[in-house]
């Protein structure tokens, strides 16, 4: 099995359905854009938060495997994907990449 990179690129914030359906949070998600994770084959990241790991969990399983291609020819680096976390209040958008390294 090989480590996979986990970095948060895009993060949306949508005020006007948060205001309208969301109970006020204390602490909402706490990932930020630019954010770097490594995870040690299929193992969650410390400070990950649970929902985005569940959305992300069977692409990281597939890449640390050694899969490729996950979608055909979507993504320019075939050991790659892009997926978002199920928060729709504040979706993360996150570039998930196969290292050469292999896990511990």
């Amino acid at each position: 099995m090989k480590k996979c990179r986990i970095t948060a690129v895009r993060a949306a914030r949508h005020d006007d359905l948060i205001a309208k359906y969301e109970k006020p949070l204390e602490n909402a998600c706490p990932v930020r854009e630019g954010d770097t994770f490594v995870c040690n084959g299929p193992v969650k990241p410390e400070g990950l938060c649970e929902s985005a790991w569940g959305s992300m969990y069977p692409f990281v399983m597939a890449l640390s495997c050694g899969g490729g291609r996950i979608y055909g020819d979507w993504m320019k680096n075939e050991r790659s994907a892009m997926v978002s976390c199920n928060d729709g209040f504040r979706p993360v958008s996150f570039y998930i990449e196969a290292l050469d390294e292999d896990a511990e």
